[in-house]
């Protein structure tokens, strides 16, 4: 098959590898569209030692089960593989399972290719309303959708009532933002510095968006979600919260810095930590797409998986209004 392979710091190669062959109750999956992710710019800019190369990248995808379970069936997949009798498994958490697997990390290849073998139980039927192109955002959005439901445990106030607050408008916060209004918080607002995109947002997704020095004069919020993760968005998030507020951070931009302890300590704010998303909020997360509650979700751009090297020279030069493409294999 062909697939985009990750070869070293900002190279990829466009060629033929071996096809997967799946293991006993693996489904083979013929891959429709696969989105790029922050993670895997990361690893294309040689910052993530998770990912050495060479290595197959992409973990957001969507496509039609060909062989094994589900066969003829559309699916989004769970890129998250974990062993099902960890502890934490058993308590809900699996997304903390020890022995945690996600494709586009050893050993496990990614979706930027024509297929793609992984467990029947990681993935979910698409209905015929919903397109290839719409499913393969549930992963992004269940990122959100599980960092939503952490935060409104923590809340002291009402949920109906709090004000939040979405740091990044690629498609981990779009996501984020449309899982707050989702999940009952109505008063929620974002910030984007890419006036292109800001744009986008406000006139397709109903978002109402602020400039980073807009943000600074806005007031305080209940609940903040960081997209982003790096040290400049940790340092607004804890300057922003409320006394009492909850910060909730996805995104892993950067390791360093950012946190004002000495008022997060004094004005009791909860810093959550949050990594993907469990099973249940995957599937969550695919039933509210679904149900219509989480907007059209007509918020990609989709290139041949052929070119997948410039869009993701699009991407690093911030040319690009939508939250997300999409590659598409040629075939």
């Amino acid at each position: 098959m062909k697939a985009l392979v990750y070869t070293g710091p900002e190279t990829q190669a466009y060629r033929d590898v071996a096809d997967p062959i799946p293991s006993e109750g693996d489904a083979l999956i013929k891959v429709a569209h696969t989105g790029i992710c922050g993670s895997d710019m990361h690893a294309f800019l040689g910052h993530d030692e998770r990912r050495p190369a060479p290595l197959i990248l992409g973990h957001e995808v969507a496509g039609t089960v060909v062989s094994g379970p589900l066969e003829g069936k559309r699916v989004t997949v769970n890129p998250l593989v974990t062993s099902g009798t960890s502890e934490a498994c058993l308590a809900g958490r699996d997304n903390l399972c020890p022995d945690r697997q996600i494709i586009s990390m050893p050993p496990r290849e990614g979706g930027f290719a024509e297929y793609l073998s992984m467990p029947a139980g990681n993935l979910v039927v698409v209905p015929d309303h919903i397109s290839d192109a719409q499913a393969a955002l549930a992963e992004p959005i269940a990122c959100g959708w599980h960092a939503v439901r952490l935060a409104k445990r923590a809340l002291m106030s009402d949920p109906a009532e709090a004000k939040a607050l979405v740091i990044g408008g690629g498609a981990i916060g779009l996501g984020a933002a449309l899982s707050l209004k989702a999940q009952g918080i109505t008063q929620v607002r974002l910030i984007e510095p890419n006036a292109e995109r800001a744009q986008f947002l406000t006139s397709s997704c109903g978002i109402e968006v602020l400039t980073p020095d807009q943000a600074e004069t806005s007031g305080q919020y209940d609940l903040i979600v960081d997209g982003v993760g790096y040290a400049a968005t940790r340092a607004t998030a804890t300057k922003l919260a409320k006394p009492g507020g909850v910060i909730s951070h996805i995104g892993l931009g950067s390791s360093d810095g950012g946190l004002d302890i000495r008022r997060m300590t004094l004005q009791e704010i909860t810093f959550i930590g949050t990594y993907t998303y469990t099973a249940d909020d995957f599937r969550e997360t695919a039933k509210a797409m679904f149900d219509g509650r989480l907007g059209a979700l007509d918020w990609t751009e989709t290139r041949p998986l052929s070119d997948g090297l410039k869009a993701f020279s699009d991407l690093r030069k911030g040319a690009i209004a939508v939250p997300k493409i999409l590659l598409t294999p040629d075939t």
